[in-house]
């Protein structure tokens, strides 16, 4: 956007807003602004390793935006990284020399997923005070490490994620059910790593940048129990549809007969440092300057986008208007926000919690001129779809019925892949290959 004769066409500003909140996180460039190599040492945000001090370094990580990172800590490291391993979901692959790429299933894992994970584990087999293991972790990491309990079949742990992400649940509520169901989550792998240095950069894409959230905090001290994965099975009446033994572990971790993941203070995080490096904050700040640049007035951006997916669009929309019609307010301006709602599927549709929001949003706007809405995610891909979301406007709803596109059926089925497919809107990035969580921006004329 150049300026603001770009909203002549609202929908193409929107695109380009968002995809200039998408260049700024850019995890290459991210990685690169705060890891660097000088002389003999390697410089990590505010702290320094002496490489010379170190017989092994190992690179391990895990997330959709893990490839690019590596990449980039490829071009700092060269061939000093003595060996490595990132898991990325399919189609997120980047070139790599010294540390190898495994593809594997998100939002659900799949084979491939519990194979890398375990091919991730053996890299930090025998590891000794000498080595320096470098993580590299952002969203999508919670399903892309993938194990379970002994004995369990891994069919069992990918049926638990697949009723999990479509229960309603929270993200920190999801993650404290795989965390006591895992062997390498909550903190975990932070043992296995142990007595190693070990030094994390991640990504963040869960509301208030907890290291113990992303990626399910495998480096970090998880303030959540076994009760609390208790209660979440049974807040969201999961109990009778899951495995039968990741019941009784949940039961027996409760009863106290197994240990708990490691909590603060524990003597196993005492050489592991974790930074975050990048995150949806970021993103929202390069969408307000290029929005300023525009001669957009921004009103507003923050991490306001949470709770439910269709609660949160019917309260965007009065607002949305409220702002049109107040005077003292100059237009055209634009409200940006940032975060992640959690979508309750109940239909047997295709679609993601963004284009569902765009579609409700859409239906709200009928009739109305002048207020133009994107829904998109980070990372380029909106639920097990391709599209990223969706942009509407007052016409979206009218003009798909007048092509004979039933937009309530759509809302009804859970159906807003197919809906904006025929109706016209779709964000198609292909992936990004970074992951921050959800950015909605809204332009008021």
């Amino acid at each position: 956007m150049k300026d603001s004769t770009a909203t002549n066409d609202p929908k193409s500003s929107l695109r380009e807003l968002f995809l200039a909140g998408i260049a700024a996180v850019d995890p290459e460039r991210l990685l690169l602004a705060n890891v660097k190599r000088i002389e003999g040492q390697i410089h990590v945000c505010d702290q320094v390793y002496n490489l010379n001090a170190y017989t092994n370094i190992i690179v391990m990580g895990a997330g959709k935006a893990s490839g690019q990172m590596a990449a980039a800590l490829e071009s700092v490291l060269g061939e000093r990284i003595s060996k490595g391993l990132v898991i990325v979901k399919h189609g997120h692959a980047s070139p790599s020399q010294f540390i190898t790429i495994r593809e594997a299933g998100h939002p659900v894992p799949d084979a491939a997923a519990f194979s890398a994970t375990r091919e991730l584990l053996h890299l930090v087999e025998g590891v000794s005070p000498t080595d320096l293991v470098i993580g590299l972790w952002s969203g999508g990491g919670s399903s892309l490490l993938a194990d379970g309990p002994g004995g369990v079949p891994d069919e069992a742990m990918v049926g638990l994620n697949a009723l999990l992400v479509s229960s309603g649940a929270g993200i920190d509520e999801i993650n404290a059910v795989r965390k006591h169901l895992s062997g390498i989550k909550g903190g975990q792998l932070a043992r296995k790593v142990y007595p190693a240095t070990m030094v994390n950069l991640l990504l963040s894409d869960v509301p208030g940048d907890s290291p113990a959230v992303i990626a399910s905090g495998p480096t970090c001290p998880d303030p959540s129990g076994f009760v609390d994965a208790w209660e979440v099975v049974h807040k969201y009446k999961l109990a009778s549809a899951i495995y039968p033994d990741l019941l009784r572990v949940l039961a027996a971790g409760v009863a106290g007969q197994l240990p708990e993941t490691p909590k603060p203070g524990d003597p196993v995080f005492d050489r592991v440092s974790n930074h975050i490096i990048g995150s949806n904050r970021i993103a929202l700040k390069a969408i307000a300057a290029a929005a300023g640049k525009a001669g957009l007035l921004v009103v507003k951006d923050d991490l306001d986008l949470h709770g439910d997916t269709v609660a949160m669009a019917e309260a965007i929309v009065p607002e949305a208007k409220r702002l049109q019609t107040d005077p003292s307010v100059r237009k055209p301006c634009c409200w940006i926000m940032g975060g992640e709602t959690t979508l309750r599927v109940g239909g047997p549709g295709r679609g993601g919690r963004n284009q569902h929001m765009a579609l409700v949003m859409a239906k709200l706007l009928a009739g109305t001129s002048g207020i133009t809405v994107l829904s998109a995610g980070s990372d380029g891909t909106d639920g097990p779809t391709d599209a990223a979301g969706a942009v509407a406007d007052g016409r979206t709803f009218p003009d798909a019925h007048a092509k004979g596109i039933d937009g309530e059926a759509a809302i009804g089925d859970f159906d807003a892949y197919h809906f904006f497919s025929n109706a016209g809107g779709h964000i198609i990035t292909g992936p990004t290959r970074t992951n921050v969580m959800d950015i909605v921006i809204i332009l008021v004329e």
